[in-house]
């Protein structure tokens, strides 16, 4: 114990104190002897660390009890699945950097969750590298990590959707179509269309584009007296039929 406190620049007081508050896990004992390794170091670091960016030792205790019951590598990756994503090894005091002040054990849960993160021994794995960076710049545009974790669950949904499409597309007319090359066709597709539905919403925001009528809504020709008699049915089906 005292070359392990030597090791990472504090009291044994105080790292009893830790292993007390579970943020360190217990030595491998062999004995009377415990032993500690380089993980013990490793978490010693990552609490130093994150102290210095703010935590109180109470949300380090919680952040570890969330991170150490997450998903591993190996759940969330899934084992030969092809993927373009490119996943991103963290240490938890990159992980605070990436999203100052909104890494708790909340999000840290609601991210372990959905899938975007990973536990690998020590270290965070964030499942994809984009994904990563542009939830990091929504947080430093002023949205709440909660919302954008929120709103990528409902994002989520909408692209399975999206998916289930293309894929039964490509079963039902283009069995000899490989994956590698569906790809690039459904991210154009949905590319373009997110694009104009993008213009279309923010013409309505703006008040540029006046807001369409939904089908079933009432026209001022429904809430007139209505007309009797042959004459008037016949003349409406000669307009539908028009």
């Amino acid at each position: 114990m005292e070359e392990l406190a030597k090791e990472a620049g504090i009291t044994v007081r105080t790292l009893r104190f830790y292993r007390e508050r579970g943020l360190i896990p217990p030595p491998r004992r062999e004995g009377r002897i415990a032993w500690y390794d380089d993980h013990h170091l490793a978490r010693l670091r990552t609490i130093a660390g994150l102290l210095e960016r703010g935590h109180t030792l109470n949300g380090i205790a919680d952040l570890a009890a969330t991170f150490e019951s997450g998903r591993n590598v190996a759940e969330v990756l899934g084992l030969g699945e092809p993927t373009e994503e490119t996943p991103v090894r963290l240490t938890p005091e990159q992980l605070a950097d990436y999203f100052e002040g909104e890494v708790t054990p909340e999000n840290l849960a609601a991210a372990l969750d959905l899938g975007y993160l990973a536990t690998d021994g020590d270290e965070i794995v964030h499942i994809s590298r984009r994904l990563l960076e542009v939830s990091a710049e929504l947080v430093r545009e002023g949205v709440p990590l909660s919302t954008v974790l929120s709103s990528g669950r409902r994002v989520r949904e909408h692209a399975e959707a999206l998916a289930e499409i293309f894929v039964r597309v490509l079963h039902a007319h283009a069995k000899e179509t490989e994956p590698a090359q569906l790809r690039p066709l459904a991210r154009a597709v949905v590319d373009a269309e997110l694009s104009m539905a993008l213009d279309r919403r923010l013409r309505r925001e703006d008040g540029t584009q006046p807001p369409k009528a939904s089908p079933d809504a009432t026209s001022p020709e429904d809430v007139s007296a209505p007309e009797a008699g042959p004459t008037a049915r016949g003349r409406r089906r000669r307009d539908y039929r028009s």
